[in-house]
């Protein structure tokens, strides 16, 4: 071994040594994912969040994804001559839209679970209609009906449970059913969260098209690395946060003041970020604790 190859040796040997510690805390600890936006789209992109996720399974993480699927479901509607119509950011879903919508996230959701077990894992894909694990009501828009969108009213984690339980991964489409027994879209963030609280995850990871939680998003300088729970709730009643982060944050403080005890917002363009935030020192996305939690990274 040359000295350049015993550098790069070294390298990995520091970071597997910088990882253990984060190992040992959350070995068997559930970590929800929330996988979307561009990371979903990429080819490339998806198969390093599948291999990272499946790598926190095989040294004792216990993950379960939630996916989305906007992108495609778009592309599909399309094809059939309809144009997609969101309304504050939620998918305008007639009976029609529904029909794709619940096609196109089954046949990613079995892609995920092929990916996975690709690499030597287990995987089981359900939807929120499976055991009724998603059960919902209507969701309206500021009063207004926007179709079969759902609105989650009670979780039964069962099914998720009794698959980690068995050394299975979940991989979750967010689709609910109705106490009518009709279907309905939900938005894969809400989604996330409702899973995380309902399944006490120790974790939970966003992927989506950002650094992370900016205070200005407009400067760049002010991406916010830590931030406790009654400090991201002060941003959004002081109206620092916008768009489509606003949604976000709200779920993801109402996730950790139901039980969970991290969330992170990473930027899922970035190779390997879940990793690097887990288990790094450093981190490169956002992450948001409890109030009483001490200062230090992800431990």
């Amino acid at each position: 071994m040359n000295e350049v190859e015993m550098k790069e040796a070294l390298n990995k040997a520091e970071t597997l040594v910088e990882a253990l510690p984060y190992i040992q805390k959350f070995n068997r600890k559930i970590i929800v994912v929330k996988y979307g936006g561009a990371a979903m789209v990429d080819e490339n992109l998806q198969r390093n969040v599948i291999r990272d996720v499946t790598l926190l399974k095989l040294v004792g993480f216990k993950p379960i994804i939630v996916h989305g699927g906007g992108k495609e479901i778009s592309k599909w509607v399309e094809k059939t001559g309809k144009k997609s119509e969101f309304i504050n950011g939620l998918r305008v879903t007639d009976a029609e839209t529904m029909e794709i919508a619940e096609m196109v996230l089954n046949k990613v959701n079995k892609r995920l679970v092929s990916m996975v077990q690709e690499l030597g894992v287990k995987a089981i894909g359900v939807t929120g209609k499976d055991g009724e694990m998603l059960n919902v009501t209507k969701k309206l828009s500021n009063g207004q009906d926007i179709g079969y969108v759902g609105e989650i009213k009670k979780v039964d984690p069962k099914i998720l449970l009794d698959l980690l339980e068995k050394d299975f991964l979940p991989i979750v489409a967010p689709i609910g059913i109705s106490d009518e027994y009709e279907t309905y879209n939900i938005n894969a963030d809400d989604a996330a969260c409702a899973v995380a609280k309902a399944v006490g995850a120790e974790k939970l990871a966003f992927l989506t098209d950002v650094d992370g939680l900016y205070k200005d998003f407009n400067d760049k300088d002010s991406l916010i690395t830590r931030i406790a729970v009654s400090d991201a709730e002060n941003l959004i009643s002081g109206g620092f946060i916008g768009g489509g982060m606003l949604p976000k944050l709200t779920g993801c403080t109402d996730a950790v003041r139901g039980g969970v005890s991290r969330v992170h917002i990473l930027d899922g363009r970035i190779p390997h970020c879940l990793l690097l935030e887990i288990f790094t020192n450093s981190g490169v996305g956002t992450v948001i604790t409890r109030d009483e939690e001490d200062e230090g990274h992800n431990l």
